[in-house]
């Protein structure tokens, strides 16, 4: 099949005026009238993610975060964006993006699917679209009242992370929760308002989280990346299913990538997590450190020489 034949599927099902006026979304490379038989999709565009769709022999990427967001003076070698566009050019690669369009019409719903919720409501309208009010994220019920301990647990079992950070008293009792993948820290007033227990989202930075408890909402912070890579699996998914023609398309996503770190927190604060690894390379050893981190702030830390 031609390129534009699975961008204008897209374009109906994800239309690119969805999208925030920063945003940058749709054909971004290439030339959308070369046949394609087999799609890459990925988070981001990354150097080392454009060599591994080449070796997997794909001919058009999609990716949720666009690799080009404001404008190029230069295309050249010597800059990393500027080197990808030369690769996707050289190869005949078409390349596709569907960022903050996809997050109002397909990952707010997924996320809110993911984090077991029901009865669900938009958390930040943006439009109205065919009848349905639309925006992002969503404020819903979860399966039964749990303590935040259970859920956070829940949220990192169900999107199948090594961790989550929570900022919020473990043993408080959550009925209602919100989500927005991605940074969701703008929308924490918005999630307030709509009287959520506690909000599941990523890049949370140490004052808002301190200052967001003090306001009686807990915080989830389950990562950038640990929210929205199921934009892969999702999109594999309607590609494979939701579109004629495709029968012969090989679309495969990207393997998601989940590493362990250390991470130091605010007392009040706890990661969910059964044991953290860090990898130190020191003179010709190398040494695993395996952390717990208790309620008041102290790692117990325990090694393994492997």
């Amino acid at each position: 099949m031609k390129a534009y034949e699975l961008t204008s599927w897209l374009e109906k099902k994800y239309p690119s005026d969805a999208a925030e006026d920063w945003d940058n979304v749709g054909l971004l490379a290439g030339d959308d009238t070369n046949e394609i038989s087999h799609v890459f999709l990925a988070l981001d565009l990354t150097e080392e993610t454009l060599a591994e769709a080449i070796e997997d022999g794909a001919d058009m990427i999609i990716t949720h975060h666009p690799m080009i967001f404001s404008g190029i003076k230069k295309i050249n070698n010597h800059s990393f964006t500027g080197r990808k566009i030369l690769t996707l050019i050289q190869k005949g690669i078409v390349y596709y993006a569907m960022h903050t369009n996809y997050d109002v019409l397909g990952m707010a719903d997924l996320s809110a699917d993911y984090t077991k919720m029901h009865d669900t409501t938009v958390l930040s309208v943006t439009e109205e679209r065919e009848g349905e009010v639309q925006g992002f994220g969503r404020v819903g019920k979860l399966p039964r009242e749990m303590t935040l301990r259970e859920y956070a647990q829940l949220v990192k079992e169900s999107l199948k992370l090594n961790d989550v950070k929570v900022y919020g008293n473990l043993d408080s009792m959550v009925k209602c929760a919100a989500v927005c993948t991605g940074s969701g820290k703008s929308m924490i007033k918005d999630v307030i308002k709509a009287g959520a227990d506690v909000y599941v989202t990523g890049d949370i930075d140490h004052h808002t989280g301190i200052d967001t408890v003090a306001q009686g909402l807990a915080l989830i912070d389950a990562g950038h990346y640990g929210t929205e890579y199921i934009f892969m699996d999702a999109m594999k998914k309607r590609t494979d299913t939701g579109i004629s023609g495709t029968e012969n398309l090989l679309c495969r996503g990207k393997e998601p990538v989940h590493d362990s770190v250390i991470r130091f927190l605010p007392y009040n604060n706890e990661i969910i997590n059964e044991n953290w690894l860090i990898c130190l390379l020191a003179a010709e050893l190398i040494t695993v450190f395996t952390c717990r981190y208790s309620r008041n702030g102290g790692r117990i830390y325990g090694t393994e020489n492997v």
